[in-house]
């Protein structure tokens, strides 16, 4: 397939790098051979690592990374990068894929893993994703079996964080599309009510749906300072109209941290990062609650008249990506002061 000049800009305009043409799933599940589990015991199984120079380290502008004394971690699990774009036609991205590693590093670890690092120690997992076609495929079957596979991995190496890495610290679950997907389950399983809940400082579960019964006890959180909780929200532009009406899906906003439908103007944009990466965008996006998705103004780039997308999915957490920031470092702080034992948490 050849990319004519004004395609190629609109890849490039992209928040991270998905791919401008992609191939689908060959075949069934079942008669592929899935590709090799990781070794989470290894450094190279982890996107991101305390101790491991990787992109999650990185700061845009004059933030600071902060997690040599952050008293938190961060279990960042990123979205689907595996879309074919790159000739892949198995229902699992394979870990091991040099290519496939360095679009994770170089996107949503750089741009989406990173604005945690002001909060806490950062561990993203790699792991053998599902095919984007997953979500669109008529063989549902494999589909859910490629999911399936994909959350073995995300179970595992959150397993071996909490043997090998956590030590009793607290903890934030960040995500965004498949990586929700994944830390739904993940949330059901290992946290939700569950001793592990009372680790939790908070759960961002972005770009995917996050029902109000989706957990039994975990509830999402009502404003900028709650603990034990989670956020959620799918991002449009402000005008569209959400194909369902569903009051059971959670949408927060995430300039003022509510569930209400108060319009956030532009000026409590604390900072969108979009590219280039070391460039921080105050007062980029409004934001508010509408029904089922959030609204958000226009971003404004480089070349941004010519993104003409509706869906702002590729910008959920890019575009409030100081405000994300500084919300997950509060609470942190909020956890971290709460009573413990009948003494004050250092």
């Amino acid at each position: 397939m050849t990319i004519q000049p004004t395609q190629y800009l609109l890849c490039l305009l992209s928040v991270f790098l998905v791919g401008c043409g992609t191939t689908k799933p060959y075949g069934t599940f079942d008669a592929q051979t899935p590709p090799a589990a990781p070794d989470y015991s290894q450094a190279e199984a982890w996107a991101a690592l305390p101790g491991k120079d990787d992109p999650a380290d990185l700061t845009p502008g004059s933030l600071i990374n902060r997690q040599a004394d952050a008293a938190a971690d961060v279990f960042f699990l990123h979205p689907t990068i595996y879309d074919g774009s790159k000739g892949g036609d198995r229902w699992n991205g394979p870990v091991d894929d040099e290519d496939l590693r360095e679009r994770i590093l170089n996107s949503s670890i750089l741009y989406q893993a990173s604005l945690f690092n002001g909060a806490g120690r950062v561990y993203a997992p790699f792991y053998r994703q599902a095919h984007l076609q997953a979500y669109y495929s008529s063989d549902t079957l494999s589909a859910g079996q490629a999911f399936d596979l994909a959350y073995r991995d995300v179970l595992d190496a959150f397993d071996y964080y909490l043997e090998y890495y956590n030590d009793g610290r607290p903890i934030i679950i960040a995500s965004h599309s498949q990586g929700t997907t994944h830390a739904k389950r993940l949330i059901r399983e290992r946290i939700d009510g569950r001793p592990l809940q009372q680790q939790l400082v908070a759960a961002y579960l972005v770009g995917i749906k996050v029902r109000k019964d989706d957990f039994r006890q975990l509830q999402p959180c009502q404003d900028v300072a709650d603990t034990g909780c989670y956020v959620s929200w799918r991002t449009y532009k402000k005008g569209v109209k959400p194909k369902e009406q569903d009051s059971s899906i959670v949408v927060t906003n995430p300039l003022i941290w509510t569930t209400e439908d108060t319009f956030a103007p532009k000026a409590l944009n604390n900072g969108a990062v979009l590219r280039p990466f070391d460039k921080i965008r105050p007062q980029n996006v409004s934001a508010q609650v509408h029904g089922p998705i959030l609204w958000s103004s226009k971003p404004k780039f480089p070349f941004s008249f010519l993104f003409l997308d509706k869906n702002y999915h590729i910008g959920d957490l890019n575009l409030f990506y100081v405000d994300i920031r500084e919300n997950a470092r509060a609470r942190v702080g909020g956890y971290m002061s709460r009573p413990v034992n009948g003494r004050e948490g250092k």
